[in-house]
């Protein structure tokens, strides 16, 4: 993921920050609860395509 593209990216529900998951390649925002997927490169910031984070994703474990 470009790292100037991940800088101007922004939560579309809170407008937090997201943190990029290189291994599941999603954007994760912890103070939603939620995964953005990537999908060709692209990401996907739409609230309806983001899966909920699990207990232990969201506290970091």
């Amino acid at each position: 993921m470009d790292k100037k593209l991940l800088s101007i990216l922004a939560c579309p529900i809170c407008k937090g920050d997201l943190k990029y998951d290189r291994e599941k390649q999603e954007l994760t925002c912890k103070a939603d609860g939620l995964a953005f997927p990537i999908r060709d490169e692209i990401p996907v910031m739409l609230e309806k395509e983001a899966r909920t984070l699990t207990t232990d994703e969201r506290l970091g474990s």
